[in-house]
């Protein structure tokens, strides 16, 4: 029944949208080009406790903690991130996330609405998704996945048990678990996903650094496999990689699963842990990966959007593309 009806939801919503979705982008970007100053383990978490007006600032209106921005709204994202992917609990996060969808369609103008035939005016989809980070990034200490033996998959379940519980109140319409690093975190979520008895959509998003396997070295497929066998999993794909290695990944992923592949590359620069910065990359820098759209959907891909160091620019940029191209 679950699985039915989660499927059904995504299939629905792609239609919905024309048959490709558009995912929104970064928030710390918009965060430090208001002055924030990022360089702490909490990353743009940081802004919501010491620096809210500056996330006032960048949504344009006042809705603090929350990472969906009018601005990626307004540049035509079908799927707005809450801003918790740092957070162990934060189910106000996504509420003021859906809260941000609403007030959005009562501002919406009549030039941002969709036409059917019949004459009718219908609202552009919008999709609240709870983002979930990996317990690396918890830890916040560069370890890309490889957490070592004393970490099991019992660990990671007990670590996430408690935000997927707070997460089902939230009013989220599904759960981005992002960035995962191995298929060991992978299992967990899967797992708990079938034993709490979640009854939201999830998507799950890995994330690579050489195209061929997920940071700490495991095989894509096997991880694509294992979000494929989870019937709540609505989605599966990549996100904060370097767009490169994005086209060859799409492919991995397709011989593993069916279900749609979701993409949100970052710029293709290289993020230094230590400082908790962003450096240009010594190899191909893909600031402009916007070109390589087309080629990703005609891979497999049907969700886009950006990750870190993306803004909203990036985002209309994205959906130009695509709705050239239907």
């Amino acid at each position: 029944m679950l699985e039915n009806s989660s499927t059904t939801l995504m299939t629905d919503f792609l239609k919905k949208c024309g048959g490709y979705a558009v995912v929104d982008g970064g928030l710390a970007t918009e965060l430090e080009r208001h002055g924030a100053d990022l360089n702490d383990p909490l990353w743009s978490a940081k802004c919501l406790i010491s620096s809210p007006h500056l996330v006032r600032r960048v949504p344009s209106i006042s809705l603090t903690l929350s990472k969906c921005s009018p601005r990626y709204l307004d540049a035509g994202a079908n799927i707005i991130l809450s801003a918790s992917y740092q957070i162990i609990t934060a189910s106000e996060k996504v509420e003021i996330a859906c809260e941000a969808r609403e007030i959005y369609y009562d501002k919406s103008t009549k030039g941002s609405w969709d036409y059917i035939e019949s004459g009718n005016i219908s609202r552009r989809p919008v999709l609240v998704a709870a983002s979930v980070g990996s317990y690396g990034a918890y830890l916040a200490d560069g370890s890309d996945g490889k957490y070592g033996d004393a970490v099991s998959l019992e660990t990671l379940k007990d670590f996430h048990r408690r935000r997927l519980q707070v997460l089902l109140k939230s009013g989220a319409d599904l759960i981005a678990f992002e960035t995962i690093p191995n298929k060991l975190e992978a299992k967990a979520y899967a797992q708990l996903l079938e034993e709490e008895g979640i009854n939201i959509p999830a998507w799950f998003s890995f994330n690579s650094k050489d195209g061929i396997n997920v940071v700490s070295g495991d095989s894509i497929l096997e991880c694509a496999s294992i979000a494929d066998s989870c019937k709540q999993v609505v989605a599966v794909g990549i996100n904060c990689t370097p767009p490169r290695f994005i086209h060859g990944l799409v492919l991995s992923i397709r011989k593993a699963t069916s279900k749609p592949i979701v993409i949100y590359p970052n710029s293709g620069e290289t993020y230094n842990a230590e400082l908790k910065q962003w450096t240009k990359s010594s190899g191909v820098v893909d600031e402009d990966f916007v070109s390589y759209i087309n080629k990703w959907r005609e891979a497999g891909a049907s969700l886009f959007g950006g990750c870190c160091r993306t803004t909203p620019n990036t985002i209309r940029a994205i959906g130009r593309v695509l709705s050239k191209n239907p």
